[in-house]
């Protein structure tokens, strides 16, 4: 007797889903541990790691102990890192000075890195913030109203040329101002630095992820200066059209790769950039979506473990060529 519940298809998208073997052969999107970049703080001093308390099994390291993990994420798989220092409150002043000191902490790490790893890439944030007392990611105008557009990528522009003399592979100017790209690319080629490329943070938006690493590198929230907001300089969250406006500029300015920040909540702004350029695009899981799922997972709201591979692999998915994600080392220790 005919099943009076069977179904004339000609199409059952689920016979390739039956096993898992099947759903390997026609997985689309794959993560590797060549997929990550570790973002990692460093700190003066011969200290034991310190725990930053908002982002879950991250530390700020001294420089020896920066080595250390630099060396067991590459013997993971992990191709890169992205060093972001953590600065004295007593090295800081309005003007930033300290990013131009050749024995800054940076500088000193990139080049322990180097010696020791030198198969490494090491990428480095060409912005402000970490070295200003009033946390801007530029100098201010007279009035304080503002950040000083034009004098801060003449700033830029030197910081990238000192971080290339220090032996790194990538600058990464993260402070959205305009004209940075064309500038810092103007000043490494005059150094003879050609072959130091640009990660240019090109579609940051003034997001309320960034918390917990502010946190890390220890960066003021604008203090004295109430009447400008980073939103002065980082895109509106409203705005998608604009990315590709950002985005455009920059790949015409000298960009060697663009990137998107944050990664999860801008999946669409991902696939639009991938879609307007052949660039290899970031994308950065920031420190607010590490650690909302590390929250969740503690109140045993979500399983971490697939969560963390879910959202990377959404962010893949949608475009990104890279990841920089606190999740590197634990992501590229289980796909093993």
């Amino acid at each position: 007797m005919p099943d009076p519940f069977k179904l004339e298809l000609s199409h059952r998208p689920r016979r390739l889903r039956r096993t898992a073997s099947l759903r390997a052969m026609v997985e689309e999107t794959v993560l590797r541990s060549a997929d990550f970049i570790a973002p990692l703080f460093v700190v003066d001093g011969k200290g034991p790691p310190e725990a930053i308390a908002s982002m879950p099994s991250v530390f700020r390291l001294n420089i020896q102990d920066l080595v250390k993990e630099c060396r067991a994420l590459a013997k993971l798989g992990v191709p890169a890192v992205a060093l972001f220092p953590k600065l004295d409150a007593s090295l800081k002043d309005d003007e930033g000075t300290q990013a131009l000191n050749e024995e800054t902490l940076v500088l000193r790490a990139v080049r322990a890195v180097k010696k020791a790893l030198p198969q490494m890439t090491v990428i480095t944030d060409v912005a402000l913030d970490p070295y200003t007392s009033h946390g801007h990611d530029g100098v201010l105008t007279a009035a304080r109203d503002d950040v000083a557009n034009d004098r801060t990528v003449g700033i830029l522009a030197k910081m990238a040329v000192l971080q290339a003399q220090a032996g790194v592979d990538l600058v990464a100017p993260s402070d959205m101002m305009d004209g940075r790209v064309g500038a810092i690319r103007r000043a490494l080629d005059a150094a003879d630095f050609t072959g130091v490329g640009i990660m240019a943070y090109s579609v940051k938006f003034a997001s309320a992820y960034y918390g917990p690493f502010r946190d890390a590198v220890g960066s003021a929230k604008a203090a004295g200066t109430n009447l400008l907001s980073k939103a002065t300089y980082q895109m509106n969250p409203a705005n998608r059209r604009e990315a590709l406006v950002e985005a455009a500029l920059d790949v015409a300015e000298g960009a060697d790769i663009i990137m998107v920040k944050p990664a999860g909540p801008y999946l669409d702004i991902i696939r639009d950039v991938r879609n307007a350029t052949q660039k290899p695009i970031a994308a950065y899981q920031v420190s607010g979506e590490y650690a909302q799922l590390h929250a969740a997972a503690k109140m045993g709201w979500l399983d971490l473990p697939r969560t963390r591979h879910e959202s990377l692999l959404a962010i893949k998915r949608a475009g990104a060529d890279m990841i920089l994600t606190y999740f590197a080392k634990t992501m590229a220790a289980e796909l093993r």
